[in-house]
This record gives C-alpha cells, structure tokens and sequence, in this order.
C-alpha cells in the first residue's frame, strides 16, 4: 500500500453488509481472525462501572481509582497490598468466564473454516469459548502467566493455583507476605506476563504459536477473509495494518471490520471490504441469523 492512506468509514446498507459478510465467510477458502479489546468488551468484560463496582468496591474507597486499569498502574506501598488487587483482577478476567457468549458465537461462525487468531488480547476468552490452542496466537501475552521481572530467564509460569490461593487468603486488601510470588530461578519478584516495555517474555510457547501463524498465512493465498474485530489504534501495526496489506495484494482477498465507532479502512482496499459500525456481539448475532 502506499505511504500516504485515505480513510473511508463504514457505508451501505446495514442489512446488506451483513449479508456480504455471510457471502465472504461462506465462499473464504480460510478466515483469519485479528481481535481487539473491543471484542472482550461486547462479551461483557468491561473494566469500570458497575463489574469494577461489583468486585473492586473496597479498593476505590481505600486508594480512590475508579477503573481497573487505573488499579494496575497504583503505586501500592508494598507487594502484599499490590498482589491482593491483582490476584483479583487476574481471577475476574482470566479465569471467570465472560458474562455473554459472544466468543461462542464467533466460534459458531467459523468452526467449520480453516481459521486462525490473532489477538491483543490477553483474558484468554478464545481458548475458554473451545477454539482450537493451536490455531491461537496471544501477541501481547496473557493473564494466566507470571515471568520474572528481571527476566533471567525467557520462561513463564502458569499461576492459577498461585491467584487462587491469594484470592482465598487475601484479608483488609492484602496478601500474606509468603504468598507473594518470587522468580524460582532467581528469586527476584514475579511479575505479569504482559507486554509493556523491553522485559516482556517471549517464551518457548509464544515463538510457536508465532510460527504457525505466520506459516497460516504463507500456506493461503486465494479466498481469505482478514475478519477484524473491535481492534481500535493504540498498536495497530500488529493486525489492523497487516491485514490492510495482505488485503491490498490478494486480489482474491476480502476484508471486514466490525468495531463500534471505528469502522474504518483504506480507499484502496474500498472494494474488498466489508466494514460495520456496530456491537460485534449483535453483529454475529445477525450473521448467524
């Protein structure tokens, strides 16, 4: 594609754009899948309001934020009281399922296609929904890993019964102290396994799944549907870009966007694309019809 873009937004007959999308996932010799913070959101893990309300209540009368991002970047004065809020929100998004079904709703649509994903996002909500692991691939990690925070090593560690043993035990919104988790390597402390700056950990496992994506995408050339959903701009080089050129040079190619309010694309790909401003969750509630 060129240097310089023109944006187009999302035009045409609501009706009619969910049939072409029909058509594009029917006659796709594969789809492949890039999904956003957006798609999480219309499954109903929403991070303020009144889910933070519900489980977060105590933390926003004790340290005054008022959403569970502001709560993951408080400077908590020590580890007892930072892993007593983190265990929860790890519990609450990793490990509880998504309020409406609308990522069994996505599996229902392309279950029976060749189909791979590539998601931002990092709650797990793929897997849990019953997509195939391998056919997954968790760029910016994932909720359910501790690495070292150092790292001295490129290896993460499950920490399921760990969260679980801090939600159980925590009291007066700590932990205690020997719950804190701790490198076993190196005995620095543990941290999320989540990208933010150069100490992210790509593991044995993240590399894998990198090369089966991109193998994926070198074995299908024909029909592909590049089926991005709720993906907004804070890191779109990683999918929505991607997806605008392998667009542009498939002749073959169709691309669709389903995001509420950000149902944008290139002039050039103008053709291709389907593209709808809207719920994704009511969208493939249509789809599906």
């Amino acid at each position: 594609m060129s240097g310089r873009i023109s944006m187009t937004r999302s035009t045409g007959n609501y009706s009619d754009n969910i049939q072409r999308l029909k058509r594009a996932i029917d006659e796709a010799d594969a789809v492949v899948i890039g999904a956003g913070a957006g798609l999480s959101t219309s499954a109903g893990f929403t991070y303020s309001g009144e889910r933070f309300e519900k489980y977060f209540s105590e933390f926003r009368e004790k340290y005054g934020f008022e959403d569970m991002y502001a709560g993951g970047f408080y400077p908590y004065e020590t580890p007892e009281e930072k892993w007593a809020f983190w265990s929860r929100y790890i519990f609450i998004n990793r490990y509880m399922d998504a309020p409406k079904p609308v990522y069994e709703q996505l599996l229902a649509l392309v279950k029976d296609k060749d189909y791979f994903v590539i998601t931002t996002n990092v709650d797990h909500c793929f897997q849990k929904a019953g997509f195939d692991k391998a056919r997954l691939f968790y760029t910016q990690g994932d909720y359910g890993l501790f690495q070292c925070s150092v790292p001295c090593t490129p290896v993460t560690y499950e920490n399921e019964n760990m969260v679980r043993d801090m939600m159980e035990q925590q009291s007066d919104m700590k932990i205690p102290s020997e719950l804190v988790p701790t490198c076993p390597v190196c005995g620095e402390p543990l941290t999320m396994n989540l990208r933010s700056d150069d100490t992210f950990v790509e593991d044995e496992g993240w590399h894998r799944a990198a090369q089966r994506y991109h193998q994926f995408l070198r074995s299908h050339d024909g029909k592909v549907l590049f089926l991005e959903l709720g993906i907004g701009y804070n890191t779109p080089s990683i999918i929505k870009f991607p997806f605008w050129q392998m667009t542009a040079e498939n002749p073959d190619a169709t691309y669709a966007c389903i995001n509420y309010g950000e149902a944008m694309y290139p002039e050039e790909i103008q053709e291709q694309t389907v593209a709808i401003d809207g719920d994704i969750g009511e969208v493939i509630g249509d789809v599906l019809g």
